[in-house]
């Protein structure tokens, strides 16, 4: 799938009915976890290299001649390589450094990727690896608890909450499901299944979108008129509960920015072309600094 699992377990909230009084109380919170979410030591801000896979041995440590350099002074000049071969990963631990498997000292471990659902993390310090599967490409994805990312975050800004924006929807099942095709940044296009289009109308225009099931939601990939101006110029990412009655709720004050706006070592997914609203969606989060 789309790997954002994570975030939408984190950000998950029922779609109650809402109460006018506390609403915009509701939405404060939300953005305060999701703000959260993105500071802590697993959030996306700790996002801090991002290395694709050769053929053969790929040595990795802080010393300038490793094939991956991780930060000065983050970990020994030496860590260790990743042996990589017909689409497997194994990592050999260089003499004295101490690198730990999902929590176990190794001197050698095969290493799952991120396709399984659940990879193998590896961990030096306060650095994590951990093996990414993007299309034909197989990577190392590095994370820092103390990247710079995280050390300078100057927090997230959002739209003034707007209750026009939370609309009720009408789901239309496709009959069968369909593949939609949905683009990211590397160039790659990935055949995602769509159960239908959500059917909604604003400011007395009917719209659609069509989403993909990520962790037994409707997950929503959409640009607008605020694009690149006011909010991210890749687009904006937003979660739904799966419908009911053939309904659900989108709320676009939930609406936020995806981990690129971040950080230039995310793989992110971008909006399929039918997603493109000709209209201002004035809600949710804001773009990130420049």
């Amino acid at each position: 799938m789309l790997t954002l699992r994570s975030v939408a377990a984190l950000l998950a909230m029922s779609l109650l009915p809402v109460d006018p009084r506390d609403y915009s109380a509701q939405i404060q919170k939300w953005r305060e976890q999701r703000e959260a979410a993105l500071k802590s030591e697993e959030g996306w801000l700790t996002l801090a290299g991002l290395f694709w896979l050769k053929e053969g041995k790929n040595s990795v440590g802080a010393g300038r001649e490793n094939d991956f350099l991780l930060p000065p002074g983050s970990a020994p000049d030496k860590v260790g390589t990743f042996e990589f071969h017909a689409g497997e990963t194994n990592f050999d631990s260089a003499p004295g450094a101490a690198v730990t498997v999902n929590g176990k000292p190794v001197s050698e471990a095969p290493l799952a990727s991120d396709a399984t659902g659940a990879p193998d993390v590896l961990r030096i310090g306060n650095l994590t690896m951990f093996v990414i599967q993007r299309g034909r490409r197989i990577g190392i994805r590095l994370k820092d608890k103390n990247s710079e990312a995280r050390r300078n975050f100057h927090g997230t800004h959002w739209f003034p909450v707007a209750e026009e924006y939370r609309v009720t929807t009408k789901f239309v099942p496709y009959i069968p499901a369909r593949k939609i095709a949905t683009p990211n940044i590397l160039g790659d296009v990935d055949q995602e299944d769509c159960p239908g289009y959500v059917q909604f109308t604003l400011k007395g225009q009917q719209f659609r979108l069509d989403p993909v099931v990520d962790d037994n939601q409707l997950f929503l990939i959409f640009k607008d008129q605020t694009t690149g101006k006011e909010t991210y110029p890749s687009g904006r990412f937003l979660y739904a509960d799966m419908p009911k009655n053939d309904e659900t709720v989108l709320d676009f004050n939930k609406a936020y920015c995806p981990p690129c706006a971040f950080t230039p070592y995310a793989t992110c997914p971008l909006p399929p072309r039918q997603n493109q609203l000709p209209i201002r969606i004035e809600a949710g989060e804001l773009r990130y600094g420049h």
